[in-house]
């Protein structure tokens, strides 16, 4: 799949209306996380390299329709400036008079950035007349937010009908990541899958059991596959209405002759609150006590999970092997991520804002060749789903770029 990129536009002169995903995790006005902040960096200086102003536009959280002072972007635009080291002038909201005539102020070279889309309701319904009012602050969209491609909002689906539009150099890189594991095309293939909940991941677990070569799973979702296999499960969270699922996507893998992997071992205690109680467990040779939970992989499993992946051309992981969050349950998931970081002949890809966490919080992001910035977008795009944000932007085959006055033909 090949969009037109930001690299394809005549900047020189042009407002910019790019949109971003700046939905970072906030503890009250303070940024806990500016990985994505850090990740559109580089579009925005692309585009005031060409000349052009930038006009940034995000969402944050779930405001739901109303003016929430706890969804405000300001501190997101603060964090912004400092990674750009340039001041950035942020709007009091995202449509209306005075967004509209700053960014008509704008000159080459400068940044706004609108409030909170989601201050509107017509934001999440893809409103036409929302999005043709901030179509009026600029002269072409970019969308560098793949975080929220899998949206037809009004500022990653409308908006791109109304402009000459593309691709950002985020969406690029992680297009040209994730499409040759999305069509099968990625070589020998091992995918770690951990996280809650199964149903979260069904569409992708079926479509993944046909083109990898290994499916390794853990975490909580584990623990479904685990009971339908008859093991003790005790107190662990699992979902028993997604055991028959579970059956059917190991029956799956078994016809594309996949080797489906589950733990050997795990870390057990009482409760995710008492960690010092923690203690390891092997299947079939101890019991489980019924009130007992499953926190955390073992070191045999993960020592099985990284054989199995090590002769692998591409490995995707998304989503902790455990509660990584406290330290008593980190190992497996910390284990895992130092073996894909000492995997250098393959191509790792890190999927999930949790999974992305973790392997940040071990310090060893710049070990793994990809990670993603998109969750659900991400996890949609590999499963072959087309991504409405994506899907809106012109083919780079096809496309009729503008001309050099700005007006496309």
């Amino acid at each position: 799949m090949s969009k037109v990129s930001i690299r394809d536009l005549d900047l020189a002169g042009k407002r910019v209306l790019l949109r971003l995903d700046l939905n970072v995790p906030m503890e009250g006005s303070r940024v806990l996380d500016d990985t994505r902040i850090r990740a559109g960096i580089p579009t925005v200086k692309y585009a005031l390299e060409q000349g052009a102003s930038v006009v940034v536009c995000s969402h944050l959280g779930r405001p739901r329709g109303e003016r929430n002072p706890e969804f405000d972007l300001t501190p997101v635009a603060v964090r912004l400036a400092r990674s750009l080291r340039m001041n950035v002038r942020m709007a009091p909201d995202c449509i209306g008079d005075i967004p509209t005539q700053m960014s008509a102020e704008l000159k080459p070279g400068e940044v706004m950035i609108l409030q909170n889309l989601r201050f509107h309701e017509e934001e999440e319904e893809n409103d036409d007349d929302f999005a043709a009012q901030l179509a009026d602050m600029a002269d072409v969209y970019v969308n560098d937010a793949f975080g929220a491609a899998h949206r037809a909002h009004a500022s990653t689906y409308a908006v791109a009908t109304m402009l000459p539009a593309a691709g950002g150099l985020l969406l690029d890189r992680e297009i040209a990541a994730l499409e040759p594991i999305r069509n099968g095309e990625a070589g020998k293939l091992g995918f770690i899958c951990g996280g809650a909940k199964v149903s979260d991941k069904l569409g992708l677990l079926e479509r993944l059991s046909e083109i990898s070569d290994v499916i390794a799973i853990g975490g909580a979702m584990a623990n479904t596959f685990l009971l339908a296999r008859g093991l003790p499960t005790g107190a662990s969270l699992l979902e028993q209405d997604m055991v028959e699922a579970a059956n059917e996507i190991t029956a799956i893998a078994s016809d594309e002759d996949c080797n489906l992997m589950l733990p050997s071992d795990c870390v057990i205690a009482h409760g995710a609150d008492e960690p010092p109680r923690a203690k390891p467990l092997i299947f079939g040779e101890e019991d489980l006590p019924e009130d007992w939970q499953i926190l955390d992989v073992g070191p045999a499993t993960v020592e099985a999970f990284t054989e199995a992946v090590k002769e692998c051309d591409t490995v995707v992981w998304n989503g902790p092997l455990g509660l990584f969050e406290r330290e008593a349950f980190s190992g497996g998931t910390r284990a895992m991520a130092e073996a894909l970081a000492k995997m250098e002949d393959a191509t790792t890809v890190i999927c999930g804002g949790e999974t992305a966490a973790a392997v940040a919080q071990f310090r060893l992001t710049s070990k793994m060749t990809h990670v993603s910035t998109g969750g659900g977008a991400a996890l949609e795009y590999l499963q072959g789903l087309d991504l409405p944000g994506i899907a809106v932007l012109p083919d780079a085959e096809t496309a009729d770029i503008q001309d050099d006055d700005g007006d496309a033909p």
